[in-house]
């Protein structure tokens, strides 16, 4: 009875489509690398047979040999989790945060953010505004993750052609894959934050009605205060500039510190589901909705003429989500799924005084369909497709684009080949894009329909040069059409500070990269290395004109030539083992370099970093303490200013009272130790907002 209602659900969708995973969600780009690994992972209870290998705290993703795969879950989610995706990745390989404020803050990988960095809920976007502005936080509660994937490789271009930098796929289990085997099986989490008295608390059930039906429900809250800062909340250039000014209020900001004023923020999420599962099919729903008032902090204007805006955001989002899998019994295709969401958003941006400026609303719908192939020999792979449906509209004083709507129509497979030591890869995508906007007097638009299509494609193979290692090489091609931002805006942006004009006329922004990849484990040790070089032609950016328009300054969204070019390394190793505990050493660095063509650097490009760690593990306890450095960027385009450097000192303990095959655990963390102020070069109001100073933690999560 299920698997015609399954595949009925299928034949719903107009294109086929969601990104090739093993039965628990584990993104399966490659088979497992042969050779020795450490301890495997404990697994989870939705997560039976996931293909994650643990060295020390770092869990990666075995299955991937082409791409630098990230999994965050676990302890390491635990200890790093916070209430944005962006600061709770900014610790992985080749990712850092956009840091705009303590509350909306997107990761940036390998310098790329937004629509080259797409963040996905189980392989669905986030159908939230955060694309079009720094200031818009995602729809994404990392509350509510299991684990948390940065994808890059051939398996990231299924995703979606524009993934230069990789994707961010966020699992959770709002819709159950497996039936408890508990009358009530319930996961919880709580903590404090001591920088910004964050408090927050996240529950989640699961409880089987009959033998194949399973109904989950979960609800998270979090508050905070102002952000606490380990210095000044100006930097150092405009505290000089602030010292300077003739008027009292601007040189009494020159002393402004130890909080963020206007960061506090509070966030609730509740969702609903229900799932039948029978054996290896399963189909299933969840309702969730999300809600957060937060602050942005203030861009204080040096000039006694110009009010400096303290504008607060009200974003509310509802969302329904549907996952299908059925087992076809073999033949050419072993497995169909199914993935649709639909979700209605809007968020207002309100002033001190409490009027709405400004309200953003955006309704989205997305599905996807892939064909998994039955394995022939070593040849395994996958053809799916997708559509993406977007209407968003601006209402208010600060409008700075038409009403407009993006459709996008994909097709794409991912082809795997296991000989042994050789492994090869390959991916493509075609894709269809229509984009339309009304005409708008407001703002002196008129009506658009601009149409693109684009083909991305990425071949690689990797071989085991020795037991346990192997190098691989990547090309690709990619090519993205532009989006409603970077086509139509042309008004005032208080989250930016600018006056933003698009065009038009763009054509797709088109690249070719190339990345190296060295990796390995055995008894004891593991690491991770890549190498990358993207060129693109038509790469799109904005910068000052010059002009001033409603007193900011003037950006115009251009095409170009641009090259990135970088690197990130990680590794383990065990360096002694003293009754239960092994000792490990770790170490990270990363790097991006960045280059308009004719112009000079892109902006907002992190600069290198390098961590170093030492731990102790055993079942029940795991001890951290480690040391980030990241270093000057004064590689920086002509209307930025550098960033210091600056040094963290970290460290951690966790404790599981019944040891490893338990995911309960209490976790004490101290963050920035010696309170630094540091300031991300990735992030726009890097010198109005600094990082957080000394933050003590306290995480109890729970399974039963």
């Amino acid at each position: 009875m299920l698997r015609p209602l399954l595949l009925g659900s299928a034949a719903l969708l107009a294109l086929p489509a969601h990104a090739q995973t093993d039965a628990d969600g584990t993104v399966a780009a490659a088979p497992a690398s042969d050779g020795g690994s450490p301890a495997a992972a404990p697994q989870d209870h939705d997560q039976p047979g996931a293909q994650i290998v643990v060295t020390g705290t770092r869990a990666r993703n075995t299955a991937d040999v082409l791409g630098g795969t990230t999994v965050l879950a676990k302890e390491e989610l635990t200890r790093d989790l916070r209430p944005t995706i962006g600061e709770t990745l900014a610790q992985q390989p080749g990712v850092s945060a956009s840091s705009f404020g303590p509350n909306a803050s997107r990761p940036v990988l390998r310098g790329f953010i937004g629509a080259r960095a797409p963040l996905l809920t189980d392989g669905i976007g986030s159908i939230d505004v955060s694309n079009t502005s720094a200031d818009h936080a995602p729809i994404i509660n990392p509350l509510t993750a299991d684990r948390i994937e940065v994808l890059r490789g051939p398996t990231a271009l299924i995703f979606g052609p524009s993934a230069i930098g990789g994707v961010v796929n966020v699992i959770d289990s709002r819709i159950p894959r497996h039936m408890p085997q508990e009358a009530v099986h319930f996961d919880g989490i709580a903590s404090y934050g001591s920088a910004a008295d964050e408090r927050s608390a996240s529950g989640a059930a699961d409880v089987p009605v009959t033998s194949k039906i399973v109904l989950h429900a979960d609800g998270s809250f979090t508050q905070t205060g102002d952000q606490r800062t380990g210095g000044y909340v100006l930097s150092p250039a405009l505290r000089a500039q602030a010292a300077a000014s003739a008027d009292p209020a601007i040189q009494d900001l020159a002393d402004l510190k130890g909080r963020v004023p206007n960061t506090a923020a509070k966030t609730w999420d509740v969702a609903g589901g229900a799932a039948i599962i029978d054996g290896n099919n399963n189909l299933g729903f969840s309702v969730s909705h999300f809600d957060t008032f937060y602050g942005v902090p203030i861009r204080y204007s040096l000039d006694p003429s110009i009010e400096a805006e303290q504008v607060r955001l009200h974003a509310q989002q509802t969302r329904v989500d549907i996952r299908g899998e059925v087992d076809t019994g073999g033949g050419i295709f072993k497995q169909i799924r199914t993935r649709l969401a639909a979700a209605d958003y809007k968020h207002s941006e309100i002033a001190e005084d409490g009027t709405v400026g400004t309200t953003f609303y955006n309704q989205g719908y997305e599905g996807r369909l892939e064909l998994v192939q039955a394995a022939r020999g070593g040849w395994e792979g996958m053809v799916g497709g997708q559509f993406s449906l977007r209407d968003m509209h601006v209402v208010g004083d600060e409008k700075f684009l038409p009403k407009n709507s993006a459709q996008q129509f994909g097709l794409f497979t991912l082809q795997s080949l296991d000989l042994g030591a050789f492994k090869a890869e390959a991916a493509a995508r075609f894709e269809h894009n229509i984009v339309d906007a009304q005409a708008d007097a407001d703002i002196g638009n008129p009506a658009y329909n601009r149409t693109f299509n684009s083909f991305s494609a990425s071949l690689g193979a990797s071989y085991a040069v020795a037991q346990g290692m192997r190098f691989g090489v990547n090309v690709s091609r990619a090519e993205r059409a532009p989006t409603p931002e970077e086509l139509f805006a042309n008004g005032p942006h208080a989250g930016t500070q600018a006056f933003e004009i698009g065009n038009p006329n763009f054509g797709t922004e088109k690249s070719w990269g190339v990345e190296a990849t060295f990796k390995g484990s055995g008894d004891g040790f593991a690491f991770s290395t890549a190498a990358y070089y993207n060129w693109f032609t038509g790469y799109i950016y904005d910068t000052p004109t010059g002009a001033t328009r409603d007193d900011l300054p003037v950006f115009q969204y251009n095409q170009a030539n641009a090259r990135y070019y970088g690197f990130e390394a990680e590794g383990s190793f065990r360096i002694a083992t003293v009754k239960d505990f092994s000792i490990n050493a770790t170490a990270l660095a990363d790097y991006v370099h960045a280059e308009i063509v004719g112009t000079g650097p892109a902006p907002r490009i992190p600069p290198l970093r390098v961590n170093g760690g030492l731990e102790a593990t055993s079942d029940r306890f795991s001890i951290r303490g480690e040391v980030e450095h990241v270093f000057d960027q004064t590689r920086i385009s002509a209307f930025e200013t550098p960033t210091d450097g600056f040094t963290l000192v970290n460290a951690s303990i966790s404790w599981k009272p019944w040891g490893a095959g338990s995911n309960t655990s209490l976790q004490l963390s101290a963050n920035n130790i010696f309170n630094v102020e540091a300031r991300r070069a990735a992030s726009v109001l890097k010198d109005y907002a600094p990082l957080p100073g000394r933050d003590i933690r306290v995480t109890a999560r729970i399974q039963i």
